[in-house]
């Protein structure tokens, strides 16, 4: 796997006026790929612990996409990717477990973009990772990154009457700063906007706010237990979540099918909305 440290570096720098270069008009034809890779245990270990998972040698379905991540980072920092990471989005993310995965498994990893699309804000695309045992794909995973266009306007804000309330929370959250700094050191997404006031402050946040795919963690670890072997569970991410900040999670079940949410503790805005399926 590459090393995310350089490719953030190569990332920021590309950032800069006059380094970043001319980047291509589409999704590059191309599929990067990595094959023998282990579970550390440890690493799980703390995984696990960070995202609130009972320690197991099954992988949470999440655990994949962090794996996994430093490929699809080496794609999204290519020079020929359409949309620069500095910035950038995640807007939505799905997964579908075909089986479940121990920890002694060895997966191959591969990965790719595609749906370059415009979007309201910008426009968008999907990097899709998938997971593999000895030729079987048993994971896949989609995100949605938003490349927001300034020029773009957001549309009309809707009134607050407009908005549903909040449903009965099934728990509430306190989300401390550590959050983000322990899960950019077990996932390896050091993204500064989730670990530094200053760093969150350059993109436009007041404080630094969690990353996305520890929410959508932390409310799977909540039904733990509760879910099948098999599944798809898509999210939203709607509202950052700030750092510090109190979430209310809640969560209702239908003929085998979760809903669940994240909203503001303090306003009940929506912050992620996810289903189970």
């Amino acid at each position: 796997m590459p090393a995310t440290g350089a490719l953030y570096r190569r990332a920021l720098l590309r950032a800069l006026p006059g380094l970043g270069g001319r980047r291509g008009l589409d999704v590059p034809e191309v599929e990067l790929g990595v094959t023998g890779v282990s579970v550390d245990r440890a690493h799980l270990a703390d995984y696990d612990r960070v995202c609130g998972f009972r320690l197991a040698d099954r992988l949470p379905a999440t655990y994949l996409h962090v794996l996994g991540f430093p490929l699809a980072l080496r794609l999204m920092t290519a020079a020929e990717f359409p949309i620069p990471l500095a910035g950038v989005v995640h807007v939505a993310n799905r997964i579908t477990v075909h089986r479940l995965v121990e920890a002694g498994e060895t997966l191959d990893f591969r990965t790719y973009a595609e749906n370059l699309r415009p979007h309201e804000r910008g426009r968008q695309l999907d990097v899709v990772l998938v997971g593999s045992v000895r030729g079987e794909e048993v994971w896949r995973g989609v995100s949605t990154y938003l490349e927001k266009d300034r020029q773009a306007g957001g549309g009309p804000r809707p009134d607050r009457g407009d908005r549903p309330a909040p449903p009965a929370a099934s728990a509430h959250w306190r989300v401390t700063p550590r959050v983000g700094i322990d899960y950019a050191r077990v996932s390896g997404d050091r993204n500064p906007i989730h670990t530094s006031r200053l760093g969150a402050r350059l993109f436009g946040f007041r404080r630094p706010i969690a990353h996305g795919m520890w929410s959508k963690a932390r409310c799977l670890a909540a039904l733990e237990g509760r879910l099948p072997e098999a599944y798809t569970v898509e999210v939203a991410f709607k509202l950052p979540v700030p750092l510090p900040s109190t979430v209310a999670f809640s969560a209702t079940s239908t003929a085998g099918t979760w809903d669940f949410a994240l909203h503001d503790g303090r306003t009940g805005r929506p912050q992620l909305v996810g289903t189970v399926r």
